[in-house]
């Protein structure tokens, strides 16, 4: 696809744009990773009742995010961000690690055994996350850049849509697997959290396209970027 050049003003307002993507981006994944083991009910409308984990709450919105990186600045800058989200997570999961090693006070509020029931299973969770995120954010980029390439810009909501719902698959099904294999869910319940995860994350996929387009319109508007087109944040 073909880059916009941008004075030197707009090219440092550009780049505030993306390092706040790349910032929420990167906290999003990160805190999925903390809260995953408390589990919820939601009704959806009376059709379906979810059963599904906290941290998948959060984590749509990185799909969002990369979706909308890719789409306004390039598949380079998306790969960049999925990157430094690898390294964010291996270095929160080291900060875990080495607080749970130091014994707590007597007079501390969270003791050992406490702080152990809520991040003792964060290893495990990480590495099964970051397999199942390294496979799924960069087939999503992939696949994201193959449907730009085919509809030669055009249609933002089936590259939006198709490379969301095939990614999501692929890390539901990755992070589940790996996650029994490690004895922290049952595999009995291997088959419902597949099904009620990828539901879910199709679902808001489906739900966030407007927020998609409109975030696009938005920087398109701004920058006077044709559609398809992306911005140069190269020096």
């Amino acid at each position: 696809m073909k880059e916009t050049s941008l004075n030197l003003k707009d090219k440092q307002a550009a780049y505030r744009i993306y390092l706040i993507l790349a910032s929420l981006f990167i906290s999003s994944l990160v805190v999925s990773n903390l809260i995953f083991q408390k589990f919820f009910h939601w009704d959806f409308f009376g059709i379906y009742t979810f059963e599904i984990s906290v941290g998948i709450l959060p984590y749509p919105i990185t799909f969002l995010i990369t979706d909308i990186i890719s789409e306004i600045f390039g598949k380079r800058k998306a790969n960049q961000v999925v990157t430094a989200g690898i390294f964010a997570s291996f270095f929160s999961l080291l900060i875990v690690s080495v607080s749970s090693a130091v014994p707590a006070t007597s007079w501390s509020p969270i003791n050992d055994e406490i702080f152990d029931s809520v991040f003792g299973a964060t290893v495990i969770a990480v590495f099964a996350s970051m397999m199942a995120y390294l496979f799924a954010q960069y087939i999503d980029i992939q696949i994201f850049h193959f449907w730009k390439r085919t509809t030669k810009g055009k249609h933002l909501w089936i590259r939006n849509n198709f490379s969301t719902f095939s990614s999501q698959f692929i890390d539901t099904f990755t992070v589940l697997l790996l996650l029994c294999f490690a004895g922290i869910i049952e595999w009995d319940r291997f088959g419902f959290l597949l099904l009620n995860g990828f539901l879910f994350k199709v679902l808001v996929a489906a739900l966030d396209t407007p927020i998609l387009y409109l975030f696009v319109h938005l920087f398109r508007k701004r920058f006077k970027l044709k559609e398809g087109g992306e911005l140069s944040l190269e020096i």
